[in-house]
């Protein structure tokens, strides 16, 4: 049972690496601290490497899986066990991330909501914290990863003539 679904969890893995790699290199230009305020803008640009990893996992399970010819139910599906295991793994990976790669974003990101006036101190502190952000991580890499299953799929397809 496993085996079957191996190439998910090697696809996974990868996305979770990028996803991690991506984090670190916003630290290092500054997006978790003196950038944050544009944090909400530059982090969404993940979204292109997330979708490019989906496209490639997809295609890959096409041609060396289903020897080239994949219905869009079968591409959905792959890309649906990697969505699980991603967002089964996200405690951990936010935890990583909040923890080794950018122990102070929380508070960087609460300072400057409560400076700029986008939130009090108690609405900052109730948001910005492990807790809420795995449960933001783990809703969000479930909704966008069947999206991106979904649309990813449709196009990396094979139609039969």
């Amino acid at each position: 049972m496993l085996r079957r679904y191996l190439l998910e969890i090697c696809w996974a893995m990868i996305f979770i690496l990028a996803m991690l790699a991506w984090m670190l290199f916003e630290r290092m230009v500054g997006l978790h601290s003196v950038h944050v305020g544009v944090h909400p803008l530059y982090t969404n640009f993940f979204a292109i490497i997330a979708i490019l990893i989906y496209v490639l996992a997809l295609r890959h399970k096409r041609d060396r899986f289903y020897s080239g010819q994949m219905t869009w139910r079968q591409g959905f599906n792959c890309g649906l066990v990697m969505t699980l295991i991603i967002a089964v793994l996200t405690p951990l990976t936010q935890w990583i991330v909040h923890t080794l790669v950018s122990p102070h974003f929380f508070v960087n990101a609460a300072t400057h909501a409560v400076e700029t006036g986008v939130m009090d101190a108690a609405e900052a502190g109730a948001y910005f914290n492990l807790t809420s952000y795995i449960i933001q991580a783990f809703f969000g890499a479930l909704i966008m990863g069947v999206v991106t299953s979904a649309v990813v799929a449709y196009f990396v397809r094979t139609l039969n003539k």
